[in-house]
């Protein structure tokens, strides 16, 4: 693994920095602001259905994520939810917007002694001005040769960053707390990928069964990818 690869893309929100805390404590404030029509984990499940239904329509993102709570709402109040409730909510995804970064253990450590010896770059899903704003408050933008802001991280996105790269599969190594979009594709188009859990993971993104591979690492922090890289 030391010699074929070249290329290490990272993903950035609970990999980079902290991320989904801060969604499930909107949503937790979401739910309050309906407590009087359903409660807390039938709301979440409303939520989490809209969500899925428009994610071909809005992406990833906080900006998506308003608008299905301002969906929710309205289905949820049999559409009787006033300017002031959409006014909470659109509040709540400003809040989101503004949250300052707060970079996971080792993270820039781990990029400073990657730079120079491999081209770093990153590869995460979400909003287009949103993932660029936080990656510029984050002080870590000098590390990257690339920044890749995707609508999806299926097979043919990773392919479709390959070919952009110059970069076969076999030079590739993707980085991510989430096995649903940060490895599963990547091993499927011949990749390596490291996986470092994250204690809190969104609904859509996990995945329950057992895997293993040869092209795989598991990792507890995001440092121990210098074990076997460098």
């Amino acid at each position: 693994m030391k010699n074929g690869v070249k290329s290490i893309a990272f993903d950035a929100d609970d990999t980079l920095w902290i991320n989904e805390p801060y969604f499930q404590e909107a949503e937790r404030e979401f739910c309050t602001l309906l407590k009087d029509y359903l409660p807390q984990h039938a709301i979440s499940e409303e939520l989490l259905k809209t969500e899925m239904r428009n994610l071909s329509l809005y992406g990833y993102g906080i900006k998506g994520f308003v608008l299905c709570m301002i969906e929710t709402a309205s289905r949820i109040t049999n559409h009787s939810a006033s300017f002031g409730l959409a006014d909470k909510i659109l509040q709540l995804g400003q809040e989101l917007l503004q949250r300052p970064i707060e970079l996971l253990p080792g993270v820039q450590e781990t990029l400073e002694q990657l730079k120079g010896k491999y081209r770093l770059v990153v590869a995460t899903k979400g909003d287009l001005l949103d993932q660029e704003r936080k990656l510029k408050n984050s002080g870590l933008e000098h590390y990257f040769h690339h920044i890749e802001i995707m609508s999806d991280k299926k097979a043919s996105d990773y392919q479709k960053l390959l070919i952009h790269l110059d970069c076969e599969p076999g030079h590739f190594m993707m980085l991510g707390n989430s096995i649903k979009s940060d490895v599963l594709p990547v091993l499927e188009i011949g990749g390596f990928a490291a996986h470092i859990p994250y204690r809190l993971t969104w609904t859509h993104e996990q995945h329950h069964d057992h895997l293993q591979h040869d092209r795989l690492l598991e990792l507890k922090h995001i440092n121990e990818i210098l074990q076997y890289i460098v």
